[in-house]
């Protein structure tokens, strides 16, 4: 009469053993998923943490930009009439990037760091890689002379850039205020040597090769197929059937401005650029 009772208590056991079973290869399922490349998840396997720090779904929304501080009138009034003249090429390009990318030009041009008068590139480099994000100014004419699709470095994150460094070897686009130099020949054809002009931000700019050059991952047919671009080793790279004429509109000693969270740059310096709009306007 036991063997009932037994075969009840076996039955039991298989039951818990089934469900561990199940438990444990949840988690191993769970640690493969992890190791894949995905944006803004978590391993279900770690341990708790609170709800509020949860990792939320990735975004492609930039992160929102307060006016810059202690700027005259005088200069966001220009700077406003410059976004409006700019028309819907410049749609996309925000006018607290836009403003941004004025005064450390203006503060740049005061102290002779840049030699190229009324040409002004800038990359919001916060915007996913699907758009064109950078544009090369005309500030004198108020014209857009190239838009242009850019990469940013496989260091800094997937669609959107995430992560900014200086450091060699980082593989990550750094941010801050560029000059422009010399053009050469190298492996990826026709390229323009960039001097990092932000100490700690993009200073070893000429130590890490960075230069603008084209790629195939940062074209329109690249794009098409994988539905973003790919990644450099931190160069701001350009698409191959346009690298040549923005490396053109650009030229030497002008002002590459590469925008994203966090920067923080001395040449935003909003009186000096007042001073020098004010004595030269946009020269």
């Amino acid at each position: 009469m036991f063997f009932p009772g037994r075969l009840r208590w076996q039955c039991l056991l298989g039951v818990v053993a089934a469900g561990l079973l199940v438990a444990e290869s949840g988690c191993q399922s769970a640690e493969k998923e992890s190791r894949k490349p995905t944006i803004g998840s978590q391993t279900m396997c770690q341990a708790p943490v609170p709800v509020a720090a949860a990792a939320p779904p990735d975004s492609l929304q930039p992160v929102a930009l307060a006016p810059l501080p202690g700027l005259s009138a005088e200069v966001r009034q220009q700077v406003a009439e410059l976004y409006q003249a700019l028309g819907s090429e410049a749609q996309e390009l925000r006018l607290p990037v836009l403003e941004r990318a004025c005064v450390g030009y203006l503060t740049l041009r005061h102290a002779g760091r840049i030699r190229r008068p009324a040409v002004l590139a800038v990359a919001d480099m916060d915007l996913p890689s699907t758009k064109k994000r950078l544009w090369v100014l005309d500030l004198n004419k108020k014209r857009v002379l190239q838009h242009s699709y850019v990469a940013h470095g496989r260091g800094s994150g997937y669609v959107r850039a995430r992560r900014f460094s200086n450091r060699i070897k980082s593989a990550c686009t750094a941010l801050g205020f560029y000059r422009t130099a010399d053009t050469y020949d190298g492996k990826h054809g026709l390229s323009r040597r960039l001097h990092g002009l932000d100490p700690g931000q993009n200073s070893n700019a000429l130590d890490r090769y960075v230069v603008l050059h084209g790629a195939d991952y940062a074209g329109q047919a690249y794009l098409a197929k994988h539905q973003q671009l790919g990644y450099s080793r931190g160069c701001p790279a350009l698409p191959p059937e346009q690298y040549r004429a923005v490396i053109k509109a650009v030229g030497e000693g002008a002002c590459l401005f590469l925008s994203g969270p966090g920067l923080e740059s001395k040449w935003l310096d909003g009186g000096v650029a007042a001073q020098q709009l004010a004595a030269r306007g946009w020269q």
